[in-house]
């Protein structure tokens, strides 16, 4: 059995930066439809451990998901999960649409007056803070991040990451029941959007929707 999550980074980022640490994952990133979500899960020295069972999403039942949803809200600090649309993965990236979505969650909590000192991100690349400026880049658009630091595998092993794991889970499978009912026949409310041979089967019989990544490689689209 997998061990379970701990705070014990998240506990050793919060000494380093003080204030508030956001801890941030991704879902969708593979899927041919929908959007990319991110989960950010705020939390202080003071938050206890996790809601017993928090894992990262992908070990845990889309049951035990929507149960310990609630419990994890109701354990942070705060918490929000942004999104980037199909269209703007193909407009942008898929790496460009992650940082949107993570900047469009970060800003929610400002706007909330929730300011973190630090993000602790999944992963070995940082796709949240934008690539440094050129000259014929956008000087009117200075965003940054808090400081980020990234760790391999740390929805497997951070409490606060595997818990915004879980929330973004939550939220874009929801999305994703609910275009399912516009577009029946791909098997979103099972595959949600990701590469099943039901969904497969439905691309190649019927094609694209509006809400097909068209940048990607479809099956039986040209």
């Amino acid at each position: 059995m997998t061990p379970a999550p701990t705070l014990r980074v998240e506990r050793t980022l919060l000494r380093e930066y003080g204030g508030l640490l956001a801890a941030i994952d991704e879902v969708g990133r593979g899927a041919l439809a929908g959007p990319v979500s991110v989960g950010v899960v705020v939390i202080s020295a003071q938050t206890l451990a996790a809601p017993e069972g928090v894992r990262d999403s992908k070990l845990l039942s889309e049951q035990r998901r929507v149960e310990l949803a609630p419990l994890i809200a109701n354990w942070c600090v705060a918490n929000v999960v942004g999104h980037a649309t199909n269209d703007e993965i193909d407009a942008v990236g898929i790496i460009a649409a992650l940082r949107l979505a993570g900047r469009r969650a970060l800003e929610q909590l400002s706007g909330a007056g929730v300011h973190p000192s630090v993000v602790l991100l999944d992963g070995r690349h940082d796709w949240l803070t934008p690539p440094r400026l050129t000259l014929f880049d956008d000087f009117t658009d200075d965003w940054q991040p808090p400081p980020v630091v990234m760790k391999v595998k740390a929805d497997m092993t951070c409490s606060a990451v595997a818990a915004a794991s879980v929330l973004a889970k939550v939220e874009r499978d929801a999305q994703m029941v609910a275009y399912a009912k516009a577009y029946p026949g791909y098997g979103w409310d099972g595959n949600k959007g990701y590469a099943a041979p039901d969904h497969l089967s439905a691309l190649r019989k019927t094609g694209p929707t509006p809400l097909h990544r068209i940048s990607w490689n479809l099956p039986g689209v040209t």
